[in-house]
């Protein structure tokens, strides 16, 4: 685990710190549904590039947010997967998908395309919960 360099004091500071930026919380969310192998995830973000992707997977790794298994096949055949820590992220992931379909339709009367969050959640009741249903 790496060392938390919190300047605020406050616990936002901490959560940003370890699941914030623009990629992470993407990844995290992709995650929620199950474990992807690596193309998996940079298909389903394919603004990102490989390299940040490979970073971002790194430091949520180090972070204990998510587990990394290596299989040892030839082709090598990596899957990541949200830990224990990762899953109690759920909730707030699915808030922020909430909140952004809310925002987009009230301040750009228009709802946001759904392919990137739609479905990755986990089950209907996820889906309903975030408004998406």
């Amino acid at each position: 685990m790496r060392r938390l360099d919190n300047k605020s004091g406050c616990a936002v500071e901490t959560t940003l710190s370890v699941m914030g930026g623009t990629w992470k919380p993407i990844v995290l969310f992709n995650l929620l549904g199950g474990k992807k192998r690596f193309m998996e995830l940079s298909r389903a973000i394919p603004s990102a590039t490989q390299r940040m992707l490979t970073l971002q997977l790194r430091e949520l790794e180090q972070a204990g947010i998510v587990h990394r298994t290596v299989h040892a096949e030839v082709p090598p055949r990596v899957d990541y997967a949200l830990t224990e820590l990762g899953q109690t992220l759920k909730p707030v992931l699915l808030a922020m998908r909430a909140w952004g379909l809310d925002y987009a339709r009230t301040q750009q009367d228009e709802v946001l395309p759904q392919a990137a969050c739609a479905g990755t959640a986990g089950d209907g009741e996820d889906r309903a919960a975030a408004g998406t249903a």
